[in-house]
């Protein structure tokens, strides 16, 4: 029987050795890479942070302490400390564990997270509370250096710095020189600067050697030497950064030296100041195919343990995300205006092959999506094109960049965003479900949204032929199988295009929504109904005169989306509706109520929620219920 077995608490782990420390770490990472092989999940991540989690958990008394994980995708041997081993199995599962901490999951997780670079600040903002409430707990921030890049982080040490008496706030800075892929930017170059210990260990004994022999003086020179060699090894390494916030500085030390760890972390828990302990690990540590590829198992599908590879065979239908990185280069090929950008994700986005064929029209601006906005409007400016690609989730971070510095003066940026709509297994922090509600109200902003892989590319000749700004969001996943255009060619703003006619219910789907729209058509066209299929393609400018004239016919309308019902699609038209004076029809809007969409399976997760053909179907039936077909007689 293995020693995680028997952990319940962090509490069992306070009573093992050195060595049954050593055990329990590697029992963990064989468990995360066997579930994680089936169920997908964050895996390098996780497994680069055995040692650091258990180490704290030895060390501090959580959840008296709070113990917050930035992101919370390398929390995995956390949950299973923390009394959650025996449902590790359920791991982003539908109604499992989270694949991120969550409050509502477990007291031990002090606060929900899912985007990056938010614990610094959430952990500042607990340690006034306490402070407030005369408890002297402890509170502990896990942060990677990825997660660095972004501004809110040093807004945290910022403030942590300048409020920083009696603040028992402890940042961990997890240095893996990654963030997802390969950390970008001045920062990074800054914490990579470590010295070889065994060049400075000559150094120094040579050195005091040559000062002690110095005639009269050199054993006062000696001395001064010593106490000035903490402020010389300050200013050649990172912790000259840190201490001018006001945080007292230790390290950088080995991430996976457990001994080593729970030692400083002793010594560092007295400290009643904000303290940075600067850890390096591995990613992937411990697996060797994440060892030697951990981009790759950053975020994984279920693989073969022996091997690595990815289980299944790979659909011959590309996704959304290949069609996007494909139909860019094409552009790119064509014109010289067009550069892209991305934040810390050109492998998520489809931008690796676009960034090896034209290495300076490509910008990774790291985790710092209000920064990559702007620096687009920028480039606007000068006379070029750039396309900002952010999965939906994270653009929410740059709203006000897109209004401010994009929309005001209308520059031509395009904002291509992927993961709109229902995501799967990472959940409510990863669903794209708010785009079309907080783009469509910003002045000059023309919004879209393709049916299918083709559209998708004829939305990016539209995106770079447009003078203003103007986003084209698409879904997680493959496409549904169309022949693509050659020449894919720009269309006309603001028009939809029929798919199907008939007199007795109008269905207007956007997006993905439209094959739903289409099935649900041939079953009700089945049933003797005459339904007409309309693919909106534009949220804003949306197609009033077509809309309008198609509601003044039909009596029954019904609008679909994979997005909140509050300010959405649904809402546009019947926004159009209203100004066009049309109220002789029932409308019945399909979308996501007023809730935050848990995890699991997309499709699983499109029916519980009812934004799929089915729930259209439910819909006309129930239309029909209110306002019956007219028959001959009548």
């Amino acid at each position: 029987m293995g020693i995680l077995e028997h952990i319940e608490s962090p509490k069992d782990i306070k009573q093992l050795d050195k060595n049954e420390l050593a055990k329990l770490a590697a029992e963990i990472r064989k468990t995360i890479v066997e579930v994680v092989s089936t169920n997908g999940g964050h895996l390098a991540s996780s497994l680069g942070v055995v040692e650091l989690t258990i180490a704290l958990h030895f060390v501090f008394d959580v959840p008296k302490d709070k113990l917050i994980w930035d992101v919370g995708h390398q929390s995995y041997a956390h949950k299973l400390l923390t009394g959650r081993r025996d449902r590790f199995h359920t791991l982003r599962k539908y109604e499992g564990l989270s694949g991120f901490t969550r409050i509502s999951e477990s007291p031990y997780d002090a606060f929900s997270t899912g985007h990056s670079s938010t614990s610094i600040s959430a952990g500042l903002g607990i340690a006034c509370a306490k402070q407030l409430k005369k408890q002297k707990n402890k509170v502990i921030a896990v942060i990677g250096d990825g997660s660095m890049t972004a501004g809110i982080a040093f807004e945290g040490l910022n403030q942590a710095g300048d409020t920083h008496k009696d603040k028992d706030l402890i940042v961990v800075l997890n240095d893996n020189d990654m963030s997802i892929t390969h950390n970008v930017g001045a920062l990074s170059s800054f914490l990579s600067r470590k010295f070889s210990a065994k060049y400075l260990q000559e150094w120094r004994k040579d050195f005091g050697e040559f000062l002690k022999n110095l005639p009269k003086i050199g054993d006062d020179v000696y001395q001064f030497a010593k106490r000035s060699e903490e402020s010389f090894k300050a200013f050649v390494t990172p912790g000259m950064l840190f201490e001018a916030f006001n945080f007292e500085y230790f390290g950088p030390i080995d991430g996976h030296n457990l001994s080593h760890l729970i030692k400083i972390m002793e010594n560092i828990r007295n400290i009643n100041e904000p303290v940075l302990l600067h850890v390096t690990t591995q990613k992937g540590k411990g697996y060797p195919p994440a060892e030697k590829n951990p981009v790759y198992f950053h975020g994984v599908g279920s693989f073969e343990v022996e091997t690595g590879v990815c289980r299944g065979i790979r659909s011959p239908i590309p996704t959304y995300t290949d069609i996007f990185g494909k139909t860019m280069i094409k552009l790119a090929e064509k014109d010289q205006r067009v550069v892209a950008v991305t934040a810390a994700m050109p492998e998520g986005t489809g931008l690796v092959e676009f960034s090896e064929r034209f290495p300076d029209r490509f910008y990774d601006v790291g985790i710092a999506e209000q920064h990559g906005v702007t620096f687009a409007a920028g480039m606007a400016t000068e006379g070029f094109k750039p396309v900002v690609a952010i999965y939906s989730t994270f653009l929410q971070r740059g709203y006000d960049q897109i209004l401010h510095d994009v929309c005001l003066e209308s520059l031509p940026v395009v904002f291509a965003i992927d993961r709109g709509g229902i995501v799967g297994e990472d959940g409510p922090t990863h669903h794209g479900l708010f785009d079309f509600s907080y783009l469509r109200s910003i002045p000059n902003m023309v919004v879209m949204a393709p049916k299918d892989e083709n559209e998708l590319a004829r939305m990016m000749a539209t995106a770079i032929s447009y003078p203003g700004p103007i986003a084209l969001r698409y879904p997680r996943g493959k496409g549904v199988g169309v022949c693509l255009d050659e020449d894919p060619q720009p269309l006309d703003i603001g028009k939809a295009e029929v798919l199907s006619h008939g007199k007795d219910i109008l269905i207007l789907a956007i997006g993905r929504c439209v094959s739903d729209a289409l099935k649900a058509e041939e079953i009700l066209t089945e049933r003797g109904l005459g339904v007409s299929v309309v693919n909106c393609r534009f949220v804003k400018p949306i197609d009033s005169d077509l809309i309008g004239r198609m509601a003044a016919e039909i009596p029954r309308i019904i609008t679909i989306e994979e997005h909140m019902l509050h300010g959405g699609f649904g809402s546009a038209v019947l926004e159009c509706l209203a100004d066009a004076g049309v109220n002789n029809c029932l409308v019945s809007r399909i979308g996501i109520a007023d809730t935050f969409v848990g995890h699991g399976p997309q499709d699983l997760l499109r029916s519980k929620y009812r934004v799929d053909s089915s729930a259209i179907i439910h819909a006309a039936e129930e239309l029909l219920r209110k306002c019956p077909l007219q028959t001959e007689t009548d």
